[in-house]
């Protein structure tokens, strides 16, 4: 066997492999006469059928498959040998006349080279990483919300402003019917919370569900419609009032303190307003980090120049995925995917310059730490090491959550390496004006 590569340009070779009869002819004899001692061909004993007869059955078939594993199998040795960095699949050159009876075969294929290039982490203007904190006044609404939903109820005989209303939304011909509970500051503007004041257990509401509520997606949860129809519905509905009740807010006592964090942990308003800010910004620095990292890549993606062999990629495309594509379709998936790929690049680049590498003793403290975290959303703030290691260990075991927390653990590194290298600015922003800023 014999392989050459023609190198077409920077990005693109072909690579020529010609296999000659000794490179397959020893392997195909032996499985023809392995077919031979089993064949089942009427007119003959089992074991006894004439060798020509086997090859003319099913000689051509065996040759193609042998000489196709010969092939696949010296293309991935040639790539290995020569460190080729390829993007996609070598893709085979149409041969038409290949003449399948001959004792000698050549076959080429076309390969799209990973470019050359280096990536600048410093550059001249620096990227926002924002520091997100909890104001007062979000605090207070934290402190207020907490209050409530450990308050106590308190039946009352008509809707006032801050009741809490159950009742059934109905429209027959729209086929809705759901009991639901919402508070006035739900609904959107003011003529909808106005139809609601005053009314009493027994009354029926005519609402428009067109702009009912502040938001839209809230017809999804309110009336159980699917997320397609709560877009732009716009049908009567009645509320018939069932139940109308206030909320006494819960005392900010010791009791309180220790059903929200356990015995002893707050023990004053001011240690309860301290830990909900802390809380908080854990959170939000998830949030800030986030964005740092979209940023960091969109910036990597926009400044780091180099060609990819584009007309390559599209040929692979068209045959890469489950579903042939058509050219057309190939070149709309590669315009798609194009800022995909060049970043792909980029990580590779920097995950081998820097040497980041996802070690196992890495991916396990990785995991305990998760299983902690998620354990004391549930109150259970002190597991054992047993407890632990034995849910880590069966979370290892599944090669899909392998996979999945060591793609995690590869972009935290990649954080960190942006927050030493990069040209970064910190800036304090509130939560409400970084949700305004970049979500709204």
């Amino acid at each position: 066997m014999n392989i050459t590569r023609e190198n077409i340009d920077e990005l693109n070779a072909v690579v020529k492999v010609d296999i000659a009869k000794e490179d397959y002819s020893d392997k195909v004899e032996k499985i023809l006469t392995d077919y031979r001692k089993s064949a089942n061909i009427p007119g003959f004993r089992k074991g006894h059928v004439p060798m020509s007869l086997v090859k003319k059955q099913y000689g051509k078939a065996v040759l193609v498959d042998e000489v196709n594993k010969l092939l696949q199998d010296a293309i991935g040795k040639y790539l290995v040998e020569e460190k080729l960095d390829v993007l996609g699949n070598p893709l085979p050159k149409p041969q038409d006349n290949l003449d399948w009876d001959s004792d000698a075969f050549s076959f080429e294929f076309e390969l799209g080279l990973a470019p050359e290039f280096d990536v600048k982490l410093k550059g001249k203007k620096a990227i926002t990483h924002y520091n997100i904190v909890a104001d007062d006044k979000m605090i207070d609404n934290q402190v207020d919300h907490i209050r409530k939903q450990y308050g106590k109820l308190v039946s009352e005989t008509e809707i006032a402003k801050d009741s809490e209303v159950t009742g059934k939304f109905t429209s027959e011909e729209n086929g809705i019917e759901n009991v639901a509970t919402i508070t006035l500051d739900k609904l959107k503007g003011k003529t909808n919370p106005k139809k609601f004041i005053g009314a009493k257990v027994g009354d029926v509401i005519k609402l428009k569900t067109k702009g009912l509520f502040n938001d839209d997606h809230d017809l999804m949860t309110f009336l159980k419609v699917s997320h397609d129809d709560a877009h732009d519905l716009n049908v009567d509905v009645d509320f018939e009032v069932s139940e109308i009740n206030s909320r006494e807010l819960a005392d900010l006592d010791q009791e309180l303190f220790d059903k929200l964090f356990g015995k002893g942990v707050v023990t004053t308003v001011t240690e309860l307003k301290e830990k909900i800010k802390t809380d908080s910004e854990k959170q939000f620095s998830q949030q800030g980090d986030q964005k740092l990292l979209n940023d960091v890549t969109e910036y990597l993606v926009d400044n780091t120049k180099f060609d990819l062999p584009a007309t390559f990629l599209q040929k692979w495309m068209q045959t890469a995925g489950e579903e042939p594509m058509t050219e057309e379709q190939a070149k709309e998936e590669y315009e798609k995917s194009e800022k995909s790929m060049r970043y792909q690049l980029i990580e590779g680049k920097l995950i081998n310059e820097y040497d980041l590498q996802v070690q196992f003793e890495d991916l396990k403290a990785y995991a305990l730490e998760m299983i902690k975290g998620q354990m004391a959303q549930f109150g259970q703030m002190n597991p054992s090491e047993k407890e632990l290691e034995d849910i880590a260990a069966r979370i290892l075991s599944n090669q899909d959550e392998v996979k999945r927390l060591s793609e995690q653990l590869m972009s935290q590194k990649l954080l960190d390496l942006y927050k030493k290298e990069a040209n970064l600015k910190t800036k304090e922003i509130t939560y409400d004006d970084f949700v305004k800023e970049f979500y709204s």
